[in-house]
């Protein structure tokens, strides 16, 4: 699989993206993280495992604790690929737009 893709699974799921959301405000350990999800701690950890892989987190051990990371420069991959297809409705919302001047326009002139 592509980055991308490995991205796009990662944040399709509402629990990651509830971590993702969680981690954007600093670092947090792993009970930390897993204390507002009704889900076994399992659960947890493949999320989490889904998210590493994705390049999305990162851990660094502090001691005897884990704290886990965002790492938010792989969503640019996500922003740039969405962004492709703005510019793609833009240019056909623009069309879509001028061929409904140009209709009025007409109907003024008759």
């Amino acid at each position: 699989m592509d980055q991308l893709t490995d991205i796009l699974s990662a944040i399709s799921h509402p629990t990651r993206r509830a971590i993702i959301g969680k981690l954007a405000n600093g670092p947090a350990r792993f009970l930390d993280i897993a204390e507002p999800f009704d889900v076994a701690l399992n659960a947890v950890t493949k999320h989490l495992k889904l998210l590493e892989r994705a390049g999305l987190i990162e851990r660094e051990k502090q001691g005897r604790e884990v704290l886990i990371s965002l790492r938010p420069e792989p969503l640019l991959l996500v922003a740039e690929w969405v962004h492709e297809y703005e510019r793609f409705w833009n240019i056909q919302l623009d069309q879509f737009e001028q061929h409904f001047k140009d209709k009025k326009r007409k109907e003024k002139k008759k």
